[in-house]
């Protein structure tokens, strides 16, 4: 599969209330295997679809897919794959394609990805296929696409580097504020003693008065054109500082402490068993969580993980058989990639909704610490959001009124790098137990001290 050089020129992507990409120009070569990457709403798969109308080559889209009940994620994919490789394209597109993928599915596909001979462009979250698959970036941000070529890890050491150099930077112009300030004070200190001592002089007749005044006009002068210099340049630091861009930190703060959560198991299940209809669809479950723990559920497409973390949830749904300890409802915070904890018209109202205790005051303080700090984040609605947003909005609810069990069911299905380490921050100070079902690797790496509970129990 080979095609003659592609030439992306002066491509725009513009949405009535958003500039997504703005004059982007590139060549793509015959074997080419870039990945698209960047924020949630960005205009990565609006650009997937731009290439499907190239001419005089073959090209074949799979689209993100939505899992329904008679297939599962890995069933569906599978089949949209291979009706898109049927049609042999020159340039095959993915958009997002491992979400809902099982372990098994996912290495499959990367297995296939690695052998795949035409031109190959992904727009992906997933580290894992990003690092074994790609050899270029294409990273989307604030209306501009950077390229980059090379290996994953490559591009991460380059980002870490320009933020490096970044801080440093910011760090020497907080000095050098310090150092213009120092010396605003020194010159109006000196100007100020130099005038009086003038005004002394003058009085005193120990200089002409004509000579006095001219020399305290020309202190007076020198002091003005140094405090308009040192303005012009506090707008100068000022502005480069807005340029400087950086990606923000969640530093949440819980409801609960460590000690008031206390140490004892929170579930303990013993010889369990659960299903549908009295249909067993796990058996032999034994399992014990402290009010500590990191658990994540691991198995394939089907394997009962969701039931499991039903079954713990006490849901009516699902009948379950033999010794169960699991916590109150009011105990356990349930965090989704459809973000169903989420209630109200607006950010403001979920959080009102959620602890109508607190202060506005304390509203606007908590949802800043989540990065809601404008007027118009904070009264957006949640309809608009984006995942990246519900998936804020969501642990901030989580962190107002903290549960002794937080479950996370495949939160990280359609989120951005950015986002996901928003997740990882709030994980890693969160004070109580957790229980994570989750296909990402990388993201299962990122917290500290997890315990694997592998499915089928037999």
């Amino acid at each position: 599969m080979s095609h003659h050089p592609i030439f992306l020129t002066h491509i725009n992507i513009v949405y009535p209330a958003k500039k997504c990409v703005e004059n982007f120009s590139a060549t793509i070569y015959t074997g080419d295997r870039i990945a698209l990457i960047g924020q949630n709403g960005s205009g990565k798969t609006s650009l997937l679809k731009i290439l499907m109308n190239l001419s005089n080559v073959s090209v074949a889209l799979v689209p993100q897919l939505i899992n329904v009940d008679a297939l599962s994620g890995g069933q569906r994919f599978n089949a949209a794959l291979s009706e898109a490789l049927a049609l042999q394209p020159d340039i095959l597109l993915l958009d997002e394609p491992t979400n809902h993928l099982d372990r098994h599915n996912r290495q499959s596909l990367m297995q296939m990805l690695k052998h795949f001979d035409g031109t190959l462009m992904i727009a992906s979250h997933d580290v894992e296929l990003l690092r074994t698959c790609m050899n270029t970036f294409w990273h989307f941000d604030h209306g501009k696409i950077h390229v980059f070529k090379g290996q994953y890890d490559d591009y991460k050491r380059d980002v870490e580097q320009k933020r490096q150099s970044i801080e440093a930077e910011l760090a020497r112009l907080d000095r050098q504020k310090k150092d213009v300030h120092h010396a605003l004070m020194k010159e109006q200190n000196r100007a100020s003693k130099s005038k009086r001592q003038g005004e002394k002089n003058i009085e005193q007749r120990k200089w002409p008065t004509v000579t006095s005044g001219a020399k305290a006009r020309r202190a007076e002068e020198t002091s003005g054109r140094k405090k308009l210099e040192i303005g012009r340049h506090k707008e100068a630091l000022i502005d480069q500082l807005t340029e400087l861009r950086l990606p923000e930190i969640i530093l949440p703060k819980f409801s609960l402490s460590a000690a008031a959560i206390g140490h004892k198991n929170i579930v303990a299940i013993c010889d369990g068993a659960c299903g549908y209809d009295d249909q067993p669809l796990l058996t032999n479950i034994t399992l014990t969580v402290s009010s500590t723990d990191r658990l994540a559920i691991t198995g394939d497409n089907g394997s009962g993980k969701t039931t499991l973390i039903k079954a713990i949830m006490n849901n009516h749904q699902v009948w379950r058989q033999g010794a169960w300890f699991t916590p109150k409802p009011e105990d356990i915070g349930y965090l989704d990639q459809h973000y169903s904890n989420l209630e109200g018209e607006t950010v403001l109202d979920s959080i009102s909704n959620h602890v109508p205790t607190w202060s506005h005051a304390d509203m606007r303080k908590h949802l800043n610490d989540f990065l809601f700090r404008k007027n118009e984040e904070v009264n957006a609605k949640i309809s608009t959001l984006s995942g990246g947003e519900k998936a804020r909005l969501s642990l901030a609810l989580i962190a107002a009124k903290t549960p002794k069990l937080l479950i996370l069911d495949e939160v990280t299905n359609n989120l951005d790098i950015e986002t996901r380490e928003h997740i990882l921050q709030v994980l890693q100070t969160y004070p109580g137990a957790m229980i994570v079902i989750s296909h990402d690797q990388d993201f299962l790496k990122g917290i500290k001290d997890l315990h694997i509970f592998r499915l089928p129990c037999e």
